[in-house]
């Protein structure tokens, strides 16, 4: 059973690392226009962000396709941008309108894509044995990923909750604050990308 938690485990540090903090910030662009009623929504974007993390995974760990870490190590950020951007450009018209929520669950898969393409080039040098193995590794890690992601966003919703009802803050404006918030902490690791070197 111990060897069970040792992915799990990696795939929850994945998550929560400070220094990798790309994630975190692509969980607060996607939580920032939620609240509590529509954790169900969530729900199902965080997870679709697991499926297209655990898919790209799945390819790097079996060599189906190699990507450029350059181009990844650009295109992470960018995803991360263009939800936070998606997001003030939703305010008001979000969880009200089908198909802008259905948009984004496509974004959110083909994003989790992307991260999973940043991560499995380390991912990769962890796994080891057969292709059984490989797969019930890639398995728990997921699992790892998916309880993380379930804390950061529950999180993000007790704080957007304090927020509204202890500094009066609306859903809107605190959507607003948390999304410029992402915006500025992402545009200069854009800027600053060796891709443009």
């Amino acid at each position: 059973m111990s060897e069970f938690w040792i992915f799990v485990e990696i795939g929850v540090k994945h998550v929560l690392n400070w220094n990798g903090y790309d994630h975190l910030l692509f969980l607060l662009a996607l939580a920032a226009p939620y609240a509590f009623s529509d954790w169900k929504r969530l729900l199902v974007s965080v997870s679709l962000f697991t499926l297209g993390h655990s898919v790209s995974l799945f390819i790097g760990a079996y060599d189906i396709l190699r990507v450029q870490p350059l181009i990844i190590e650009f295109l992470i950020p960018l995803t991360i941008f263009v939800t936070a951007l998606f997001t003030l450009l939703s305010l008001g018209k979000f969880s009200k309108t089908k198909d802008k929520f259905q948009m984004t669950h496509y974004f959110t898969v083909f994003f989790g894509l992307i991260h999973g393409l940043g991560f499995s080039f380390y991912f990769n040098s962890l796994l080891a044995g057969s292709s059984s193995a490989k797969l019930f590794s890639l398995i728990q890690f997921s699992i790892g990923i998916e309880l993380a992601q379930v804390l950061v966003v529950v999180a993000v919703l007790i704080f957007s909750t304090v927020f509204q009802s202890v500094l009066r803050f609306s859903q809107r404006d605190f959507t607003l604050t948390l999304s410029a918030f992402v915006l500025g902490v992402v545009l200069p690791l854009l800027i600053q990308n060796p891709i443009w070197n």
